[in-house]
């Protein structure tokens, strides 16, 4: 919680700092602005008494008028000068403070989702060590049941998968950023994949059941290392935020020429405005002090990554009754039907 509070009152300040700063540049500029008319003023002003002097207006009533018109000129001109000026100069202090601050903000939010995901990945890296060295530790000090001893072996492997998809996570996210990973793409079997993944994904998640509704002999050009990485993502997302002993659907069909498939749950689902941000690196909603669902707010951002460069895309839709629905479409032109 003071963490927390820190950070808003560190926000107030810099924004106070800036909008200070902004305040002062802009008073500054509006304070020169007003001394070059006073400036102008006196130049006009002794221009007309130094024609007083030089010409008479009675003697030499046109001379005098060409005279008064050309200093009269000369101060419009001026004037439209410091105008033209100032408001150029205003202009581009303006978007400059809107590019500047855009872009604090943007830092700021950054180092938040960072430090969020540091906490997240933390708790993540500590919980299956954890509970791996507890597994061990018990094993080695007594002399346990041979079915006993076999469940505290599987629970320890479950918890290093737990471990190696994080990393895997974190690797593979690094690498899709600087663009270094390439997609090793086969002619692939996606209904046999994805009826397979699930049978391992039930085992891993028992607290829900998982129910598979997919086409038969539905074929692509795919890396399967990421498309096994994209459901299983999908999955555990639902399985995260949906209670237990709900219902998670997976469903893969053919509709107007479009391959879709679908990922639902039974959850609380996903508010309209929170529905693109979902799929940004590090961002989870809620922050990691309240949020009670494990995660490290990389999987949606590995999937959407992962779908873009199989040239399909993945949107959030509400799932009749309740919960929320992943939808992937992938173009029909990479579609085989066997």
């Amino acid at each position: 919680m003071k963490k927390i509070i820190h950070k808003v009152q560190d926000k107030k300040v810099v924004s106070f700092l800036y909008f200070f700063v902004l305040a002062y540049t802009i008073l500054a500029l509006v304070w020169w602005g007003v001394l070059l008319f006073l400036q102008s003023d006196q130049i006009t002003h002794f221009e007309r008494q130094n024609l007083d002097l030089r010409i008479d207006s009675g003697t030499h009533p046109v001379e005098y008028q060409q005279e008064l018109q050309r200093i009269q000129k000369e101060e419009h001109m001026r004037t439209f000068k410091f105008f033209g000026e100032g408001g150029t100069f205003l202009g581009i202090i303006l978007l400059g403070a809107f590019f500047v601050y855009r872009s604090i903000w943007r830092q700021m939010k950054l180092s938040q989702q960072q430090q969020n995901f540091m906490m997240a990945v933390t708790h993540e890296l500590k919980s299956p060590i954890a509970a791996a060295k507890l597994n061990l530790e018990t094993i080695r000090k007594h002399k346990l049941e041979e079915e006993k001893r076999q469940k505290l072996v599987e629970n320890t492997i479950k918890e290093t998968d737990r471990l190696d998809q994080l990393c895997n996570n974190i690797l593979l996210a690094s690498q899709m950023e600087t663009q270094h990973y390439r997609l090793f793409k086969e002619p692939l079997n996606l209904s046999a994949l994805l009826e397979a993944s699930i049978k391992e994904l039930q085992i891993r998640i028992p607290t829900h059941t998982i129910v598979a509704d997919i086409k038969p002999q539905v074929w692509v050009e795919a890396d399967k290392f990421m498309l096994q990485m994209a459901l299983s993502n999908l999955v555990e997302n639902a399985a995260k935020y949906a209670p237990k002993q709900t219902t998670i659907r997976v469903r893969l069909c053919e509709s107007g020429h479009v391959l879709k498939w679908q990922v639902t749950d039974e959850g609380p689902g996903i508010p309209q405005e929170e529905r693109k941000r979902v799929f940004l690196k590090f961002y989870r909603i809620g922050n990691e002090n309240t949020r009670k669902a494990k995660g490290s707010g990389l999987g949606l951002f590995l999937t959407q990554k992962i779908m873009e460069q199989h040239g399909a895309s993945i949107l959030v839709k509400d799932n009749n009754p309740a919960g929320a629905c992943f939808e992937v479409t992938w173009p029909a032109y990479s579609v085989q039907t066997a």
